[in-house]
């Protein structure tokens, strides 16, 4: 699993609408960096600083970063509103998130699950798989057991290991693709597809929104399939993530 591109914008936005339902925008606190600020930030590379409609990971890995800081008034409100649930915490909605997630098809129809808000780019399986050989890359394997016995007694051949079943997988869809590459024949490209394991990866462009994380990291700690907790690490570096994202109302 592989995250790219992560992007997340307009907390401005969403905390001056926080502040409308009672007219308190004169209490509001929250600003942009100060380029002087920004440079004295050990995790700023200075990109983008004064931009205030993109934000940019500024240190490798490092996305907890950005250049518009909440200010204590402002905070108070939103933890307020966080910890009353919906609809009170809406304006989580409007926290919007860009990212790439490369994923197994088996996640991807997890996720598919949470669609309010949310548009989704993906890697076209019909038009790409053809073009490049089927190796075990092509699959997740973040937890992958292959030494894991299957069978371990008569009249099955003895030492009988998941590797041994992955490499008959591929070995069969890598037939099929070539077949299909030789023949135009439709019929082969339709057994790759009927074949191909719910473990194939395939890239998306994923566009949701604070609101849909938080249901998500509620809904999804402590999953068997351990993607989730993957995207969960993931979320936790996220700006604001302790204050908003993972807030309990402590």
């Amino acid at each position: 699993m592989k995250f790219e591109n992560t992007e997340v914008f307009n907390f401005v936005g969403a905390l001056r609408g926080m502040r409308l339902p009672l007219q308190s925008g004169a209490k509001a606190d929250s600003h942009y960096c100060t380029p002087n600020e920004c440079i004295m930030c050990p995790r700023s590379s200075g990109k983008d600083t004064n931009n205030p409609f993109h934000w940019e990971p500024c240190c490798g890995e490092d996305i907890s970063w950005t250049p518009y800081r909440i200010g204590n008034n402002d905070m108070d409100l939103a933890q307020r509103l966080v910890k009353a649930s919906n609809p009170h915490d809406k304006f989580l909605r409007q926290v919007l998130v860009s990212m790439d997630i490369t994923a197994s098809l088996a996640w991807w129809k997890q996720m598919d699950q949470y669609r309010v808000g949310v548009v989704t780019d993906s890697q076209s399986t019909m038009h790409t798989l053809s073009k490049f050989p089927i190796t075990m890359n092509n699959f997740e394997t973040c937890d992958y057991n292959g030494s894991l016995l299957v069978y371990d007694r008569e009249p099955y051949k003895e030492n009988f290991t998941v590797d041994d079943i992955w490499e008959e997988i591929i070995n069969h869809c890598e037939t099929l693709r070539q077949r299909y590459n030789e023949t135009k024949d439709i019929r082969y490209w339709k057994e790759l597809i009927r074949l191909l394991p719910e473990s194939y990866l395939q890239t998306r462009t994923w566009t949701g929104n604070y609101s849909i994380l938080r249901n998500i990291i509620r809904q999804r700690s402590g999953h068997k399939m351990v993607e989730w907790q993957i995207f969960i690490n993931h979320c936790k570096q996220m700006p604001y993530a302790k204050e908003l994202l993972f807030y309990k109302g402590e």
